[in-house]
Parts: structure tokens; sequence; C-alpha cells
């Protein structure tokens, strides 16, 4: 009897937790359905509650690990008799700003997504149940990231980032960066492309930062640019010809306004993807316009926005730089485990 006892304390015996969801797939701002399935063990519990959540990898100024950033209690304490089956069926939302982990049917290189199924048991351990999920980019996210990849840039890598990005409101505690290596017509004056998505039940926040080759001279730098879209242009938008002068100006004209005298010199600006705007700066918190795991980006106060860009997306570019990037990874990929 004692020995019983010990080893219902350490979950021997004990129910079982089985989560099956109708579909892995989904999309930021759907929902995963499913049920959970409990089976009771050689005796009598009582269950404290059953809660669903989303776990994933970030990268923190302390090293990696798992986050759970969205819960949903599925039901709360009842008893489970000794071989008992209960089906408890659930409606997961799933947040508008969920990171993206597969794209074109391939699972994002360094990207790990799952629903964690958690089932308290009185006086003994957590049962528990991992289910991969897979969250597909919205219409405007899959028509940016394809436009990219008309324009020959190659994928790198995707990672979640702990912290904020400046001046853009998140209910996240991290974001996405999605990296791109550029095409030959672009490599020489960029060594890779920087694509995060903060995505709301309006629209999504682009926010992109291209890291700048430097010259004879003259160093290296990074060059931000943020807009906004709605959902509602997203196939609306001749995305190829937007992104296109996205990366033009950040190649190109970028260097141009720099040594025309700053950001917003006359006879710049229009055109796709909206003009350049600001003062050539960024707030500075932590001696590089960051401050600590928080991303802050030019665009607050940035005056001289262009309108005007192609398709109607919201806001155009607003461009800075830093001198340094803090935020680059060095670790290559692909679309999928190849």
């Amino acid at each position: 009897m004692v020995f019983k006892k010990m080893m219902r304390a350490f979950g021997v015996g004990g129910p079982s937790v089985d989560t099956v969801l109708a579909n892995p797939n989904t999309r930021p701002g759907l929902t995963l359905d499913g049920q959970v399935n409990i089976t009771g063990g050689d005796h009598d519990v009582s269950i404290d509650g059953v809660v669903l959540g989303l776990v994933t990898r970030v990268e923190s100024e302390h090293g990696d690990g798992f986050v759970e950033f969205h819960r949903l209690p599925v039901a709360g304490a009842f008893q489970l008799r000794k071989g008992e089956n209960r089906s408890l069926p659930f409606s997961f939302p799933v947040p508008w700003e969920t990171p993206i982990t597969d794209v074109y049917g391939q699972r994002l290189h360094g990207m790990t997504m799952g629903l964690r199924t958690e089932l308290a048991v009185a006086k003994a351990v957590d049962k528990g149940d991992l289910d991969q999920v897979a969250v597909h980019p919205l219409p405007a996210q899959e028509r940016i990231l394809d436009a990219f990849a008309r324009l020959g840039f190659r994928f790198k890598s995707a990672d979640l980032e702990h912290g904020g990005i400046y001046g853009v409101r998140q209910t996240l505690p991290f974001y996405q960066e999605i990296e791109f290596y550029p095409p030959p017509q672009y490599a020489g004056g960029i060594n890779e492309v920087e694509v995060t998505f903060i995505a709301d039940p309006q629209g999504v926040e682009v926010v992109l930062e291209f890291d700048k080759r430097g010259g004879f001279l003259q160093p290296g730098h990074d060059a931000y640019g943020r807009f906004r879209v709605s959902h509602a242009e997203a196939d609306t938008t001749d995305w190829n010809a937007v992104v296109e002068g996205w990366v033009s100006q950040a190649a190109g004209r970028y260097q141009g306004l720099r040594s025309a005298g700053g950001f917003g010199a006359p006879g710049f600006g229009g055109g796709h993807g909206g003009g350049f705007g600001g003062h050539g700066g960024y707030p500075a918190h932590g001696g590089h316009g960051y401050h600590g795991h928080t991303r802050h980006r030019g665009g607050m106060g940035m005056g001289g926005v262009a309108a005007g860009v192609a398709g109607g997306v919201v806001g155009g570019m607003i461009l800075g730089e830093v001198m340094d990037d803090a935020f680059g990874g060095d670790d290559e990929g692909d679309f999928g485990d190849e």
C-alpha cells in the first residue's frame, strides 16, 4: 500500500491526456480547434484543471528558451474516475502577432511552435501533451515574402527576439525576424535584409532592416524602413513593384539622401514604397538607439513622410540608420530542414 501511494505521487497509474487537433495548420487571428481526451488511470483522481498554451522558442540576452505566450483554460476542477474517458472540445484563438512558422508549405528553419496541454492532477505531477502547430502567413505577409522571393532574395533564417520595436504597439514579449540574402543585382550594396511583421485585426505593421555594405572610407550601416498595410490591401497592391521600390531606395537612393545632407532632402520621395522622411537619427537609448533587448526603430517623430505609395499602402517608408547591428545572426538556413 505504501509503495502504491509513492508510485501514485509520481504519476504512475494515473490519468493520461491526448490532445487531437482537427487541423494543425492555422494563421494569425484564426483558431486551433480540437479536443482534449483524458483517460482515467487505475484509481480515482482529482483534476485541478486543464489548460492549453502556445509555446515557441525565443532568443534573449540570457540564451534561447521556450516561452508560453498564450493560454486558454479548457476545464476547471473535476473528479476523474478510474478508467473514465472524458473529451473536452476547444477552440483556441491564435494571437494576431503569432510568428510565422511555415511558408510555401515548408517549415522555416529555426522556427518551433507547439500547443501544450497541461493536466494538473491534485497531489501528483502535471501530465502533459505537446502537439506541433504550423502557422502560415496572412495574405499581406505572404504577398510581401513572395515579392522578395521573386526579386531573387534567398531565405537565410528566422528567429524570435525577446523585446519590442520602438513605436510599434505589441502584445507579445517578442518579435520575429525573417532574414534574406540579396540577389546579385543588390549584393553590392546590401548584405542581407530582415523582415518583421506585427499584425493586428486591422492590418500589418512591416519593419525592414537592410544591412548595408560599406564603401571606400565609409563604414557599413543599417537602413530601417517601416510601413503599414491593411488586410484589405493585400490583394489590390502590386507588391512586386512596391518591394522593388523599397529595395532600390535602400540600396541606392538611401546613400544619395545621406550625401544630400540627411533624410527628407528635396528631390527624393514618392514612387513605389513612398519616400524617405525624418532627420536621420534615432532616440539615443542605450547609446546605439537600443535599450537592452528592446529594439528602437526610427519613425516616431520623423517628419516629411511621403505619400502616394503604390497600391495605397499606408504611411510609406520611414528610413534611418545606426552604425552597428545589435541583432544580426550568422546561422544560415533554408526553408525546411534540408
